[in-house]
């Protein structure tokens, strides 16, 4: 009997999203062992997706095509052996679809381990679902990875961001003092809605001594930084010695020059984040909190674009070009 079909979007070869990206009909997938199959209502689009379809992982392809996006959301509608048949109608967001495998959430239905399918409340969106992976997992691991905040002033790099806005949330709900750097007025307005306690603006020259100023002359606890290559030489002058940066993104500056001796007499820990690679306490710790900030209605979300699967390629662009203003979302039915 024939595989039953499914409505997907997918690449075969790299380059820009317009000349790669298809949308088509592809087999849909069976769920293995400890797998859940879950027909997808929402798709999440991030910076690691639209570089992974660029070519910044050269082998990825080697097996065949390849369906992006790691993020997503739906119902779950089948179950493989060792997985619980109560799970069969769950709502779930789903996170690591196409992480070490071709086969993400850019599609009607996505199979994966069923630890990666995590329930959604009832009072959450799909559209709120898709952006949980990427951005709140990796929000969540650079403000706790290294111990708590409480009482602690946290600088947050580009407070407006996918990132930096559940960085802002997560920080000032454990009890930090928050400051956040934006590019303008309104998203200056955005951070402080969701906590921040300063803000100001990183294009300003010299802004470490803003921060400085701002936090009463003294520098800053931790630093959670979206570019990191660019804003180091202005973060060093405004962190305390024993701080710790946690950076996620150095677009900017995609091999940063590092002032070894001045980082090592200031005792700094660099803390490199890549929600995929994160230990699985980690993760477990974040989609608990997750969970409970969800159900008690704790989380602020930004969803910016909302498009139909057909304008994957367009969802990829506003990534690129800067434009989302929160997370980019596909809706896979549409």
């Amino acid at each position: 009997m024939p595989a039953e079909n499914m409505r997907a979007a997918w690449f075969e070869s790299f380059g820009p999203a317009k000349k790669v990206i298809v949308v088509g009909e592809q087999p849909r997938p069976q769920p293995g062992q400890g797998e859940v199959l879950v027909r997808l209502r929402t798709s999440g689009v991030n910076p690691s997706d639209v570089k992974k379809r660029a070519g910044s992982f050269p082998a990825l392809l080697d097996q065949g095509l390849v369906i992006p996006n790691s993020d997503g959301a739906g119902v779950i509608e089948a179950v493989g052996d060792g997985v619980e048949k109560s799970r069969i109608g769950e709502r779930v967001w789903v996170y690591q679809a196409q992480y070490g495998r071709r086969f993400g959430t850019a599609a009607g239905y996505v199979a994966l381990d069923a630890s990666r399918a995590v329930r959604l409340p009832d009072n959450t969106s799909f559209e709120v679902g898709a952006c949980l992976g990427i951005p709140v997992m990796t929000a969540h691991r650079c403000v706790f990875a290294d111990g708590p905040v409480d009482r602690q002033v946290v600088l947050v790099t580009g407070g407006a961001g996918r990132v930096g806005y559940y960085a802002v949330q997560w920080a000032k709900a454990a009890g930090a003092t928050v400051i956040a750097s934006t590019s303008n007025s309104s998203d200056e307005a955005v951070c402080k809605s969701v906590g921040a306690d300063q803000v100001f603006n990183h294009r300003e020259p010299g802004w470490s001594e803003r921060v400085k100023a701002l936090n009463g002359g003294k520098p800053v606890d931790r630093v959670i930084d979206v570019e990191f290559g660019a804003n180091l030489p202005e973060v060093i002058q405004c962190i305390r010695v024993g701080g710790t940066i946690a950076t996620y993104s150095s677009t900017q500056v995609s091999e940063p020059k590092l002032p070894f001796f001045k980082m090592m007499y200031l005792d700094l820990t660099l803390r490199l984040v890549i929600v995929y690679a994160m230990p699985e306490p980690a993760k477990k710790r974040a989609i608990d909190d997750i969970t409970r900030f969800l159900a008690e209605e704790k989380l602020r979300h930004r969803v910016a674009h909302v498009l139909p699967l057909g304008e994957l390629a367009r969802a990829n662009e506003l990534i690129e070009q800067g434009h989302a203003g929160g997370c980019v979302v596909v809706d896979v039915e549409a």
